[in-house]
């Protein structure tokens, strides 16, 4: 017999307490189809038939009766689990550095703290708004987010998203300089420089996108600071959809081309990521970024 899956027993306990496929499903926000799939790979996997039709009702056979308090245990035994991983959250405490752009700290990681305030109250969080890994380097920070994937073999890294991204302007900059249909007319406008000039054009450049350092009359290697400039109508910038969501004072350009993409990666030293109260953090970041 191989290993018991699960959902395939949770499956199972809920066609027994509602009597139907149907009513089951709608239990477990499953559709009847995957309900009775998952129902029919436990009764392969044990060689017996937990269920027989009585009209458009299931019975339990005997094999069914004898099992089913068995799968109540396994219940318990999940939810005794789960209250205990909840009291072990709310007991951890210290502090935990987590260190990411001044932008994602502002506008993308407040709704996933006030999780991690939920579920570890005694834990302390210090967001470190920095854009160089190497904070993390010299512990200065126990876990960072960040665009790049280190390369330094004592730190592990977790890719948790592909982030898309558009560009934008403000109304202010489109009444006055127009708005661009197309990739190669943005070469004809201002572009507001987030800190390193060639990185952005490097990273342009092989979507067709020709920029030249000209274009950017005016930056900050602050993030926040750039995309106020932004707001404030003095040129263009590409910025992740995730902070605009929660942004505002801006129009989205070239609606009708795929968005740029880029990685998101977590990453901890290899020694921390043993730590109780950082690889809480560490999972909860990441559940975050992957939509769980």
């Amino acid at each position: 017999m191989n290993t018991l899956d699960w959902t395939h027993i949770r499956a199972f306990l809920a066609t027994a307490e509602t009597g139907s496929l149907s009513a089951a499903a709608r239990q477990l926000g499953l559709t009847q189809p995957t309900l009775s799939r998952q129902v029919a790979a436990l009764e392969a996997n044990l060689g017996l038939m937990l269920f027989e039709r009585l009209g458009r009702s299931l019975a339990l056979t005997d094999a069914g009766h004898e099992l089913l308090p068995h799968g109540r245990k396994m219940v318990e035994g999940a939810n005794g689990l789960s209250l205990a991983a909840s009291a072990q959250a709310q007991s951890i405490e210290g502090t935990v550095r987590i260190t990411a752009s001044d932008v994602m700290s502002a506008f993308v990681l407040p709704p996933v703290l006030h999780q991690l305030r939920q579920q570890a109250p005694r834990l302390t969080i210090d967001i470190v708004a920095a854009n160089d890994i190497r904070d993390l380097m010299r512990r200065e920070a126990d876990i960072a987010i960040r665009h790049v994937r280190p390369e330094q073999p004592e730190l592990i890294a977790r890719l948790v998203q592909e982030a898309t991204a558009h560009f934008y302007a403000a109304p202010s900059y489109l009444q006055r300089r127009g708005r661009p249909e197309s990739f190669s007319a943005l070469s004809a406008h201002d572009f507001v420089n987030f800190g390193d000039v060639q990185r952005s054009i490097d990273f342009l450049t092989p979507l067709g996108i020709d920029l030249s350092k000209d274009i950017f009359k005016i930056g900050s290697n602050s993030g926040l600071a750039a995309w106020e400039l932004v707001r404030q109508g003095f040129g263009i910038g590409a910025m992740a959809d995730d902070v605009v969501k929660h942004s505002s004072g801006v129009e989205r350009l070239l609606t009708d081309q795929p968005p740029l993409r880029f990685p998101v990666w977590l990453t901890t030293h290899r020694e921390l990521h043993t730590s109780r109260r950082i690889r809480l953090v560490y999972d909860l970041l990441a559940d975050y970024f992957s939509g769980k």
